[in-house]
């Protein structure tokens, strides 16, 4: 097993791990990437050299996820098919959840293994409305829900190393894609509950709330903004053709497929763009077969909220669109594109 820690501009308490780490388990190797800190840090980054870690240093601040992409790919180069654990540098992963989590690596092969944070006790309130955010995103997006989706201490099996160097993203918004693409490429998650310790109200943190978050959640914006298109354009069809035939069902099934046809075309461009080595005559009828589903999803809860229960047409139309658009969002990035 090695033990990879991604680093940027690191205060004593990498060092305070490192020592911790090697009394637990000596023979563990561990490997730091040092993510562009300088010269200011360098002191510190040679005493982990002679602490007996290997230190990769990157010229300039490239991001946590290329960190951990240049560290994966070192240790499929040099690592003996080595086991892979990563952790924080910042103290906030203590040694005995690290090596569960590399237990737990050990008896889950092909598994994600996620250091899950409980969040009891005294949490920074942005780390807590920031997990609570992203798990709720995810869990509508996947239909899978995960107790702590921002973890950083995580674990791999070997042969999960060449898929891990693929998974899209350069910096905090890395470890959501690797979330989100493991289970199109065969990976399920195991979550081991570990100690959730802050120091100094995570001061420590490199993350910043509006940059990073843009990163993270930008796979759900850009759906966000290709549904958002599509809807405007359903919204005007359907008070077209409404006012035109007078015929809801007319009016719902006009709209829907002139939308679509434009959903398809801006999702497969521009938002699913991994799908695009997927033949269109593989997808399209795909994508057609649940625009059916959310067709007749979509009469049914219109013909419910506006003509059974009397909701105006433009509220009506609102909810709809919310209780479909989860469902469209897991459909089309599982088995569409």
């Amino acid at each position: 097993m090695t033990i990879l820690i991604p680093s940027y501009e690191p205060d004593e308490r990498l060092l305070a791990l490192i020592h911790n780490l090697k009394e637990e388990a000596g023979d563990a190797p561990i490997l730091i990437v040092d993510d562009g800190s300088g010269e200011d840090y360098r002191g510190i980054f040679k005493s982990a050299e002679q602490a007996g870690c290997t230190v990769l240093t990157h010229a300039s601040n490239r991001g946590k996820g290329s960190a951990l992409k240049t560290g994966f790919d070192y240790v499929r180069q040099h690592g003996d098919a080595d086991d892979v654990v990563c952790a924080d540098s910042d103290g906030q992963h203590l040694p005995e959840d690290i090596f569960r989590i590399s237990d737990a690596v050990r008896k889950n092969r092909n598994h994600i293994v996620l250091g899950s944070r409980q969040f009891t006790g005294k949490v920074p309130l942005r780390s807590r409305f920031g997990n609570s955010a992203t798990r709720m995103v995810y869990a509508l997006a996947t239909g899978k829900p995960i107790q702590d989706t921002q973890t950083g201490l995580r674990g791999y099996s070997s042969d999960m190393l060449d898929w891990l160097c693929e998974v899209p993203g350069d910096r905090f918004e890395y470890e959501m894609n690797m979330l989100l693409e493991a289970p199109k490429a065969g990976y399920d998650f195991v979550e081991v509950p570990i100690e959730t310790v802050y120091l100094e109200d995570n001061k420590s943190s490199h993350f910043r709330p509006l940059t990073d978050s843009a990163r993270i959640y930008f796979p759900f914006l850009k759906f966000m903004t290709s549904s958002g298109f599509s809807a405007v354009l359903d919204f005007v069809l359907l008070f077209l053709l409404q006012w035109l035939t007078s015929n809801l069902l007319v009016s719902v099934m006009g709209a829907r497929l002139v939308s679509s046809i434009f959903n398809f075309s801006m999702n497969r461009r521009f938002v699913f763009t991994e799908g695009q080595g997927i033949a269109i005559k593989k997808s399209l009828p795909r994508y057609f077969s649940l625009v059916i589903v959310i067709m007749i999803s979509n009469y049914a809860l219109l013909y419910l909220f506006h003509e059974s229960i009397g909701i105006p047409l433009f509220v009506a139309k609102l909810m709809t669109e919310m209780f479909l658009f989860a469902f469209s969002y897991m459909v089309q990035r599982k088995f569409v594109y």
